[in-house]
């Protein structure tokens, strides 16, 4: 078994990088839902611009 941190630094960035743009990917794609079900609410209790 590899001590950690040898072989594992390779492929320990790419998979960190992966997961950091996933999670930024899912809080966006939240936020875009908020965002758009606060729209709706405010568009039905007529407040429109």
């Amino acid at each position: 078994m590899p001590a950690r941190g040898e072989d594992s630094g390779r492929t320990a960035w790419p998979r960190r990088i992966g997961w950091l743009l996933a999670l930024w990917a899912l809080g966006v794609l939240a936020l875009g839902l908020v965002a758009g079900l606060l729209r709706l609410l405010m568009t039905a209790a007529g407040l429109t611009a």
